[in-house]
C-alpha cells in the first residue's frame, strides 16, 4: 500500500510538471505572436510609398474626397482640388500629412482628417542593372535594405563590373544620383557610405575601366585596370614583354579632356588610367 502511494504521488508530481511546461511553452508563443505583430506593425510604418502602389484615401466627413488611385512613375498622386502630392518616398502618414496639409492651405477643408490605406504594393522594388550576375527587380524586404544587400540579390557584382555603383532614385520628391564605391566601403571600413535604398531606386554597375596593352608583348589585349595600377603591372597583365620588346620603347597614348590624344614616355611605376593604349615598340638592335 505504501508502494502504491508513492507511486500515484510521483506520478503526480510528474503531472503538475508538465502542465507547468505547457503553461510556459503557451506563454513565450503568446509573447511571439505579440512580438512578431509589433515587427509587422513596425514594418507597415516603415514603409516608403513608390510607383505603382494602389492605395485608398478618405477625409472624415468628406465621402466626395475618397479616392483610389496609384503612386505615378514620378512618385505622385493626383488628388482632387489639391492637384498633384508628391509621396514617393513618403511613409503612409508623412503622405496623410501632405494631403492634409494641401487641403487644409487651400481652405477646402478647415480640419482635415485624412485616412490612407496601402491596397497593393508593387513599388517596393529595387532595379539592379548593368554588370551584375543576374540583372533584375528584386523585392526591399525591409527599409533597413543597404547598397551592399541589394547587390548581393542580384548574386554579386560581375567579374568585368566596376568598384563603384551609380544610385538613382527618388528622396523628397526629388530625383537623387549618387556613387557608392563598394569596394571602399570595406577596404577602409566606412559602412556609413552604404546607404540605404528605397522603392523604386535603380542601381546601375558600369563596365569596369580597361587598360589596352598593345606590341610586343606576349598577350596582347584589354585588362581590367586595378586599383593604382602601374604601367609595370600593365604589362605583367600581358606576359611581360615578348623577345623583341624593349623597355624604352614603351608609350602610353592618353586621351585628355579635350579629346585630344597626346603620346607619354612613361617610367614603369607611373600609375595607368582608364582608356591608356599602352604600347611597347621592337627593339631597333
Amino acid at each position: 500500500m505504501v508502494i502504491l502511494k508513492s507511486t500515484i504521488k510521483g506520478w503526480l508530481v510528474w503531472l503538475l510538471m508538465g502542465l507547468a511546461l505547457l503553461a510556459a511553452a503557451s506563454v513565450v508563443d503568446a509573447r511571439e505572436g505579440v512580438g512578431q505583430e509589433r515587427d509587422a506593425a513596425a514594418a507597415a510604418q516603415d514603409y516608403r510609398l513608390g510607383p505603382g502602389d494602389g492605395v485608398k484615401i478618405t477625409v472624415f466627413q468628406n465621402p466626395d474626397l475618397s479616392l483610389e488611385t496609384r503612386v505615378s512613375e514620378s512618385g505622385a498622386i493626383s488628388y482632387p482640388l489639391v492637384g498633384s502630392v508628391p509621396v514617393g518616398g513618403l511613409s503612409v502618414a508623412a503622405a496623410e500629412k501632405a494631403i492634409a496639409d494641401g487641403l487644409k492651405k487651400g481652405g477646402f477643408v478647415l480640419q482635415p482628417q485624412v485616412t490612407m490605406v496601402l491596397q497593393q504594393v508593387r513599388g517596393a522594388q529595387v532595379a539592379v542593372l548593368g554588370q551584375v550576375a543576374r540583372p533584375g527587380r528584386y523585392p526591399l524586404e525591409s527599409t533597413a535594405t543597404k547598397v551592399t544587400d541589394a547587390l548581393a540579390l542580384a548574386g554579386g557584382t560581375a567579374p568585368q563590373g566596376a568598384d563603384k555603383v551609380i544610385l538613382t532614385g527618388m528622396r523628397n520628391g526629388r530625383r537623387v544620383r549618387a556613387e557608392i564605391d563598394v569596394t571602399d566601403l570595406f577596404v577602409t571600413w566606412t559602412p556609413e557610405k552604404d546607404v540605404p535604398v528605397m522603392a523604386g531606386d535603380t542601381l546601375y554597375v558600369h563596365r569596369a575601366p580597361q587598360v589596352y596593352v598593345y606590341g610586343e608583348v606576349q598577350r596582347a589585349g584589354a585588362y581590367r585596370v586595378e586599383r593604382q595600377m602601374t604601367v609595370l603591372q600593365a604589362l605583367a597583365m600581358g606576359g611581360g614583354l615578348s623577345p623583341r620588346g624593349t623597355e624604352r620603347g614603351i608609350r602610353i597614348h592618353r586621351r585628355g579632356e579635350d579629346g585630344a590624344t597626346r603620346v607619354l614616355t612613361p617610367q614603369l611605376n607611373d600609375p595607368v588610367q582608364a582608356d591608356d593604349v599602352v604600347v611597347v615598340r621592337e627593339a631597333l638592335f
